[in-house]
């Protein structure tokens, strides 16, 4: 495998076994069905928003919005998410992220339902993964991040690799999954001294700490493999990951492009998570 790894194939592959699945469903008289909630306007979110809505649409899952103002309280906000866990027409939840500051994100994550906990942010769902569980829902850029690896027959087994990102919706629970196919995990963040000379020496570098085009070429050798799983808007108001791409894509063995790369398959996958909810 060399150059552009793009998600396209994959998500088509994941879209299509969800697709048959919704219909086999829908014969049963099951619908299956997922809410959103999300705070404020941001345009990440909307962005991520719109492409969820799409690819429901294309496989048969209903998507019901909860927007709310971003001062809204915990309280409020756990209400909110209370009303979807009684709703038997939603079958998984996911609440945009990151929140707000003031609110208790530990409280929220405790009040989601955990059998629709389908971007996995309930403690007993992380639980699993962390004993080494992924038969129940996954954090769906981790999982994204696997698929894409497998789909495109990359061994993990004794790669060393390098997570830059130490969220529990993505690099602990990613490198909890790499141990699990038997690769070296580091996982790096702000803080880590000589940060290029770790990702220089690695076989697989994944990349999420939200900065566009923030590492260039000199965090790379030659036969690296990059998965950048950032998303965000440059200067120019265009979408953008973690890397220049421009400079580094000569310079790798093989690299995620943004967009085409990890976001397409995380919706996949997050609907793939909601029928699964709902069977």
């Amino acid at each position: 495998m060399e150059g552009a790894i793009k998600g396209k194939k994959t998500s088509h592959k994941i879209m299509e076994r969800v697709k048959g699945v919704v219909d086999e469903l829908r014969r049963n008289g099951k619908q299956p069905g997922l809410g959103i909630i999300r705070l404020g306007e941001d345009p990440d979110d909307l962005y991520y928003e719109n492409n969820i809505k799409k690819n429901a649409r294309k496989v048969g899952v209903k998507v019901k919005v909860m927007e709310k103002p971003c001062h809204i309280t915990t309280d409020e906000l756990i209400e909110e998410i209370e009303r979807m866990n009684r709703d038997d027409t939603i079958s998984g939840i996911i609440i945009f992220q990151p929140l707000p500051g003031h609110i208790n994100k530990d409280q929220v994550a405790n009040s989601i339902d955990p059998l629709k906990d389908v971007d996995c942010i309930h403690p007993l769902n992380l639980m699993k993964i962390f004993q080494g569980d992924l038969t129940g829902f996954i954090p769906c850029t981790s999982k994204a991040v696997i698929d894409i690896l497998i789909h495109n027959n990359v061994s993990l087994e004794g790669k060393k690799v390098v997570i830059i990102n130490r969220s529990l919706v993505v690099g602990k629970p990613l490198a909890m999954m790499f141990l699990e196919k038997d690769a070296t995990v580091t996982i790096c963040h702000s803080k880590t001294k000589d940060l290029h000379k770790l990702t220089k020496e690695a076989d697989l570098v994944v990349t999420g700490i939200g900065k566009p085009a923030y590492f260039d070429d000199k965090y790379f050798n030659e036969n690296s493999i990059v998965i950048d799983v950032g998303m965000e808007k440059d200067e120019s108001g265009s979408m953008a990951g973690d890397v220049d791409y421009d400079k580094v894509y000569p310079k790798v063995k093989a690299i995620t492009p943004v967009p085409g790369g990890i976001g397409s398959i995380t919706t996949s996958i997050l609907l793939d998570q909601v029928v699964k909810a709902c069977k």
